[in-house]
């Protein structure tokens, strides 16, 4: 090729790159590694037990350490928590009714933020009355669940994140952490 041949053509390619107005692109989301979905039966002397998350830390909830068996899962390489409290139901504990209407009311306070709230009643595998709410928009949990026997045991765990980040970006995490929760609850089993 010749010198005459190649600054022709260069010429052309920077004037035919000229011109069109410039748009810039938004930001990306960071990409997030999801886990595989692995699970070790839970270790301690807890009134339940479950399938536990692998990519979970099992931690004492600092909230109230009176309670031995509140914990968190805690998803560290995501910087979320679910935060589990069991109370003992019946001439132990606390009247189920009072308990159902406190978690309810629970998930009640995020109506202010949150765009809908979308409950499910189903029956777990060993026969216990289980709630999962799904709240969405900038609410500060987006997944709670309880499950109850309705005379002995009563569990109720809640999705936090430790970010401001908004909810859409975090929708894959949620989803993971979504499915680990439901395996939990279908594996659960009150031990007293």
């Amino acid at each position: 090729m010749s010198l005459k041949n190649f600054v022709f053509i260069l010429a052309l390619l920077i004037i035919s790159s000229c011109g069109g107005d410039y748009l810039p692109r938004p930001m990306g989301y960071n990409r997030i590694d999801l886990p595989k979905h692995d699970f070790e039966m839970l270790e301690g002397n807890y009134p339940y037990s479950f399938d536990s998350p692998i990519a979970a830390q099992i931690e004492q909830d600092s909230f109230n350490l009176e309670q031995s068996a509140w914990i968190n899962l805690n998803y560290r390489k995501f910087g979320a928590k679910v935060h589990l409290t069991y109370l003992p139901l019946g001439s132990k504990g606390g009247d189920v009714k009072m308990v159902l209407n406190d978690a309810i009311n629970l998930t009640a306070k995020h109506q202010i933020k949150a765009y809908g709230i979308e409950e499910s009643v189903f029956l777990t595998p060993k026969g216990y009355t289980g709630v999962v709410a799904e709240l969405s928009g900038e609410v500060p949990t987006q997944f709670q669940f309880f499950v109850t026997d309705s005379t002995k045991n009563f569990l109720r765990g809640a999705l936090y994140f430790n970010t401001a980040m908004k909810n859409d970006s975090l929708a894959p995490v949620i989803e993971h952490v979504k499915v680990d929760m439901m395996h939990l609850i279908n594996t659960l089993e009150f031990v007293k």
